[in-house]
């Protein structure tokens, strides 16, 4: 089948590259158009686009598909079917219609729970047990189209969602594969999601990073796991009249009690609210990410420290 691929970050490459090694013929790839990033902000393409001009696919990066001007450019290329994998624009219905087997995405929650920007972190975030990945035909609904296949994950007590989306990623590669060559055969079957089971996985704010100790520790754990890497939950610590901020990429919950935010101990355990958790992985700001145990080793905290 002549298939376009839409789709942005790391998280899509996988999906990409695996359509890439069947018989289908990639025609085109949408993708963000390349911002300034990092340290330096300098213009970067998305690592979708950088895959795609290694396998000399055409790449199209249009701020808005709503124009009629990008409706005619998709519909031009005359495609059998779209795959959709974190994308980042909204495919208005002209799109939508103009792929002739149909639209469809790689959806990283069980859909209808977390429909969304951020299932991952939201799973995670929510104390979710299991996650997972599901295959749906695209509608002009946000992630409301009836789903094709899916497959469960476990998510473990210390996970992060790092880790699942590292788990996740070629999870929907493999299930994309074969939602293509069910749809190429004339047998893939897609059901109705029940909306009124859905929840529903927002942008994250940067106001969600600020670690509240006067959470239960689990809250407070779950959190951190949910945060980490990107953006990563943090505190705050006063040094010298001035206030550091300082991200938390790994925490174990603890035994302890005390006020909320106090450090309990020499192996910075702090109080929540109910329980503690201990902070095993930190990163200064413009520092490199580190131990516990180094992190204290340049910066002493003893206990009864309370952070903000």
């Amino acid at each position: 089948m002549r298939i376009v691929f839409m789709g942005t970050p790391d998280f899509a490459v996988p999906t990409l590259r695996a359509i890439l090694d069947t018989s289908h013929e990639v025609i085109a790839v949408y993708t963000q158009p390349p911002r300034a990033a990092g340290r330096g902000m300098a213009v970067r393409k998305s690592p979708v686009h950088l895959l795609a001009e290694q396998a000399q696919i055409p790449v199209c990066t249009p701020e808005t598909l709503k124009s009629a001007a990008e409706a005619e450019r998709f519909i031009a290329l005359k495609a059998d079917a779209a795959v959709v994998v974190a994308y980042g624009l909204i495919l208005p219905q002209a799109i939508l219609d103009a792929a002739a087997r149909g639209v469809f995405n790689v959806h990283a929650s069980l859909l209808p729970r977390w429909r969304g920007a951020a299932p991952i972190n939201r799973a995670v975030m929510a104390g979710d047990r299991e996650s997972g990945v599901s295959i749906m035909r695209v509608t002009e609904g946000l992630d409301a189209g009836p789903v094709c296949l899916t497959e469960r994950v476990e998510i473990g007590p210390g996970m992060t969602a790092g880790e699942l989306h590292d788990a996740l990623a070629p999870i929907g590669a493999r299930l994309m594969v074969k939602a293509l060559a069910e749809l190429e055969q004339g047998s893939l079957t897609c059901h109705p999601q029940n909306d009124a089971d859905a929840t529903y996985a927002p942008k994250l704010d940067p106001a969600e990073g600020r670690i509240d100790w006067r959470l239960e520790a689990r809250h407070v754990h779950d959190r951190i796991r949910g945060l980490s890497p990107y953006p990563g939950a943090w505190f705050e610590l006063e040094r010298g009249g001035k206030r550091e901020r300082v991200k938390v990429l790994r925490a174990t919950l603890a035994e302890g009690s005390g006020v909320p935010g106090a450090v309990l101990d020499g192996k910075l355990t702090v109080a929540c609210a109910e329980g503690a958790v201990r902070l095993d992985r930190v990163q200064r700001a413009g520092k490199k990410a580190m131990e516990a145990a180094d992190f204290l080793r340049g910066l002493k905290l003893p206990a009864g420290t309370v952070l903000a």
